[in-house]
């Protein structure tokens, strides 16, 4: 098996053109790098240079090898750094859930410099749906959340308010409703509404949201957002989850009679405070929280 030291000098002296270069490039005598050389082509039963000029010269076998040699050399060097900073953090992989409802831009720049910033760091991204996010971290499958603000959270967690989300009534452009408005809550009450609902079912808080007897649920906004496509119903959205199809006019916004100013809901960034980050966890979770995460009708 080839090691390292032997590609470095076979390396070294296809692109110098001579061992002896390719010596004075390593520190070492050229006996050493045309012995490294010589032991290479037997381990790999391939004739890489031919000495009969002056100059050594690659083979046709060794102009094909060259390219794989330094691959392996900068999979080599990427290892040494990778280990280096796990060997200063002790982190391999972190684990961000964003609840469904709350996605932004934003986002994407912060995981830009994350990127940057933390390149050996192993990120996974969970897009629950519902109040989800908070179980994730409570069971440490997620490491930090971004979620609708709950009523209270179970203890041990930290929270840190970065916004809120306009919750709109909203329903297709031809429902039965829409020539209704301002509607009341008799006229929601007498249409199928469709609900989102945690996995957890020991979770009520989409209880308060509830207007019709005539329920479909789903833990996802997406899915529900193809319901009302569909004219199946209306729903409570997040501005932010149906903006296209209110650009489009697919979508229309149910104007009611009982509450004349926008529903707004906050949005926090969630960790749990008795499972310390490391740097990279502390970095993400920094930025996050300094999110302006106001997801309204301007958005």
């Amino acid at each position: 098996m080839a090691v390292i030291d032997q590609l470095e000098a076979f390396i070294l002296a296809a692109e110098t053109g001579s061992f002896s270069a390719a010596a004075r490039r390593l520190g070492k005598a050229q006996s050493a790098v045309s012995t490294a050389i010589s032991n290479l082509e037997l381990d790999s039963n391939v004739v890489l240079f031919d000495r009969s000029h002056r100059n050594p010269v690659l083979t046709e076998s060794g102009e094909a090898l060259l390219e794989y040699a330094r691959t392996v050399r900068h999979s080599q060097r990427e290892f040494r750094v990778h280990a280096h900073a796990l060997g200063q953090s002790g982190e391999i992989k972190l684990c961000l859930a964003v609840e469904q409802s709350v996605s932004n831009p934003q986002l994407l720049d912060i995981l830009h410099r994350f990127e940057q910033r933390f390149p050996h760091i192993q990120l996974e991204l969970l897009d629950p749906g519902g109040s989800d996010v908070a179980e994730l971290i409570r069971t440490n499958r997620a490491d930090i959340g971004l979620m609708l603000e709950r009523e209270a959270y179970p203890q041990g967690f930290g929270f840190r308010g970065i916004g809120y989300s306009e919750l709109v009534a909203v329903c297709r452009h031809d429902h039965p409703m829409v020539a209704k408005q301002p509607v009341s809550h008799a006229n929601l009450r007498g249409h199928r509404q469709l609900v989102l609902r945690s996995l957890d079912l020991h979770d009520q808080s989409h209880e308060r949201l509830t207007f019709s007897p005539s329920v479909w649920f789903s833990e996802s906004p997406y899915i529900i957002l193809e319901l009302l496509c569909s004219g199946l119903g209306w729903a409570f959205l997040h501005r932010n989850v149906v903006q296209a199809k209110l650009r489009t006019g697919e979508l229309l916004i149910l104007q009611r009679d009982y509450q004349k100013v926008a529903s707004l809901q906050g949005v926090d960034v969630v960790w749990a405070e008795n499972r310390p980050l490391g740097s990279a966890g502390s970095w993400l979770l920094e930025e996050l929280s300094h999110l302006d995460l106001t997801l309204s009708s301007d958005n």
